[in-house]
Protein backbone atom coordinates (compact mmCIF):
# COMPACT_ATOMS: atom_id res chain seq x y z
CA UNK A 1 0.00 0.00 0.00
CA UNK A 2 2.98 2.30 -0.58
CA UNK A 3 1.11 4.22 -3.26
CA UNK A 4 -2.33 4.18 -1.63
CA UNK A 5 -4.32 7.24 -2.47
CA UNK A 6 -5.61 9.49 0.27
CA UNK A 7 -8.20 12.23 0.32
CA UNK A 8 -8.32 15.15 2.70
CA UNK A 9 -11.61 16.99 3.03
CA UNK A 10 -11.82 20.34 4.81
CA UNK A 11 -15.25 21.57 5.85
CA UNK A 12 -16.46 24.70 7.57
CA UNK A 13 -19.76 26.37 8.22
CA UNK A 14 -20.63 29.74 9.63
CA UNK A 15 -23.35 32.24 10.21
CA UNK A 16 -23.40 35.98 10.64
CA UNK A 17 -25.47 36.27 13.76
CA UNK A 18 -26.36 33.08 15.55
CA UNK A 19 -28.75 32.24 13.98
CA UNK A 20 -28.32 34.39 10.90
CA UNK A 21 -27.43 34.18 7.22
CA UNK A 22 -25.35 31.00 6.98
CA UNK A 23 -23.05 29.29 4.49
CA UNK A 24 -20.90 26.20 4.01
CA UNK A 25 -17.43 25.71 2.59
CA UNK A 26 -15.92 22.41 1.46
CA UNK A 27 -12.55 21.68 -0.13
CA UNK A 28 -11.50 18.14 -1.08
CA UNK A 29 -7.88 17.44 -2.04
CA UNK A 30 -6.13 14.35 -3.31
CA UNK A 31 -2.74 13.27 -1.95
CA UNK A 32 -1.00 15.55 -4.48
CA UNK A 33 -2.93 18.53 -3.06
CA UNK A 34 -5.00 18.87 -6.24
CA UNK A 35 -8.52 20.18 -5.66
CA UNK A 36 -11.09 17.52 -6.55
CA UNK A 37 -14.14 19.41 -5.31
CA UNK A 38 -15.05 22.72 -3.75
CA UNK A 39 -18.33 24.15 -2.53
CA UNK A 40 -19.13 27.64 -1.35
CA UNK A 41 -22.82 28.30 -0.86
CA UNK A 42 -25.37 29.90 1.38
CA UNK A 43 -27.86 27.68 3.19
CA UNK A 44 -30.37 30.28 4.39
CA UNK A 45 -30.75 31.20 8.05
CA UNK A 46 -29.05 28.85 10.51
CA UNK A 47 -26.82 28.65 13.57
CA UNK A 48 -23.06 28.21 13.31
CA UNK A 49 -23.37 24.60 14.46
CA UNK A 50 -26.06 23.73 11.92
CA UNK A 51 -23.86 25.27 9.20
CA UNK A 52 -20.88 23.17 10.37
CA UNK A 53 -22.97 19.99 10.21
CA UNK A 54 -24.44 20.91 6.81
CA UNK A 55 -20.92 21.49 5.43
CA UNK A 56 -19.86 18.03 6.59
CA UNK A 57 -23.00 16.47 5.11
CA UNK A 58 -22.41 18.22 1.78
CA UNK A 59 -18.86 16.87 1.66
CA UNK A 60 -20.12 13.37 2.41
CA UNK A 61 -22.80 13.54 -0.30
CA UNK A 62 -20.12 14.61 -2.79
CA UNK A 63 -17.83 11.82 -1.59
CA UNK A 64 -20.43 9.06 -1.99
CA UNK A 65 -20.90 10.15 -5.64
CA UNK A 66 -17.17 10.53 -6.22
CA UNK A 67 -16.41 7.03 -4.91
CA UNK A 68 -18.73 5.49 -7.53
CA UNK A 69 -16.33 6.47 -10.33
CA UNK A 70 -12.99 7.17 -8.60
CA UNK A 71 -10.04 5.28 -9.99
CA UNK A 72 -8.01 4.32 -8.14
CA UNK A 73 -10.27 4.23 -5.12
CA UNK A 74 -8.82 6.20 -2.22
CA UNK A 75 -7.61 3.99 0.63
CA UNK A 76 -8.17 6.56 3.36
CA UNK A 77 -10.16 9.74 3.88
CA UNK A 78 -9.41 12.37 6.49
CA UNK A 79 -11.93 15.07 7.29
CA UNK A 80 -10.45 18.14 8.94
CA UNK A 81 -12.78 20.53 10.77
CA UNK A 82 -12.12 23.44 13.08
CA UNK A 83 -15.28 22.73 15.09
CA UNK A 84 -14.33 20.63 18.11
CA UNK A 85 -18.04 20.21 18.91
CA UNK A 86 -18.88 18.66 15.53
CA UNK A 87 -15.79 16.43 15.52
CA UNK A 88 -16.47 15.09 19.03
CA UNK A 89 -20.19 14.59 18.38
CA UNK A 90 -19.70 12.87 15.01
CA UNK A 91 -17.10 10.59 16.60
CA UNK A 92 -19.73 9.84 19.29
CA UNK A 93 -17.51 11.02 22.13
CA UNK A 94 -19.80 13.91 23.12
CA UNK A 95 -23.55 13.72 23.55
CA UNK A 96 -25.82 15.35 20.99
CA UNK A 97 -28.54 17.27 22.82
CA UNK A 98 -29.80 19.56 20.03
CA UNK A 99 -32.50 17.78 17.99
CA UNK A 100 -31.73 19.79 14.79
CA UNK A 101 -28.10 18.70 14.95
CA UNK A 102 -29.08 15.13 15.87
CA UNK A 103 -31.21 14.90 12.71
CA UNK A 104 -28.27 15.88 10.50
CA UNK A 105 -25.90 13.67 12.51
CA UNK A 106 -28.11 10.63 11.95
CA UNK A 107 -28.04 11.27 8.19
CA UNK A 108 -24.25 11.57 8.34
CA UNK A 109 -23.80 8.40 10.40
CA UNK A 110 -26.02 6.48 8.00
CA UNK A 111 -23.91 7.58 5.02
CA UNK A 112 -20.67 6.86 6.88
CA UNK A 113 -21.76 3.25 7.46
CA UNK A 114 -21.84 2.61 3.72
CA UNK A 115 -18.30 3.90 3.11
CA UNK A 116 -16.01 1.08 2.03
CA UNK A 117 -12.80 3.00 2.76
CA UNK A 118 -11.21 3.86 6.10
CA UNK A 119 -11.77 7.37 7.37
CA UNK A 120 -11.18 9.67 10.29
CA UNK A 121 -12.82 12.89 11.39
CA UNK A 122 -10.37 15.13 13.17
CA UNK A 123 -10.16 18.56 14.70
CA UNK A 124 -7.63 21.06 13.37
CA UNK A 125 -6.99 24.65 14.45
CA UNK A 126 -8.73 27.31 12.34
CA UNK A 127 -5.40 28.30 10.71
CA UNK A 128 -5.25 24.83 9.13
CA UNK A 129 -8.77 25.19 7.76
CA UNK A 130 -8.31 28.53 5.97
CA UNK A 131 -9.58 27.48 2.54
CA UNK A 132 -12.92 26.13 3.81
CA UNK A 133 -13.33 29.21 6.03
CA UNK A 134 -12.59 31.44 3.03
CA UNK A 135 -15.22 29.56 0.97
CA UNK A 136 -17.81 30.18 3.71
CA UNK A 137 -17.03 33.90 3.73
CA UNK A 138 -17.08 34.09 -0.08
CA UNK A 139 -20.62 32.69 -0.06
CA UNK A 140 -21.75 35.08 2.68
CA UNK A 141 -20.20 38.08 0.91
CA UNK A 142 -21.92 37.37 -2.44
Amino acid sequence: MANASKLTIFTDGGSRGNPGPAAVGVSALNQDQQVLFEASQTIGRATNNVAEYRAFLQSLLWLTDYLKTASPLPQHITWQLDSKLVVEQLNKRWRLKDENLALIARQIWQLLTILTVSYEIKYVPREQNKRADWLVNQALDR
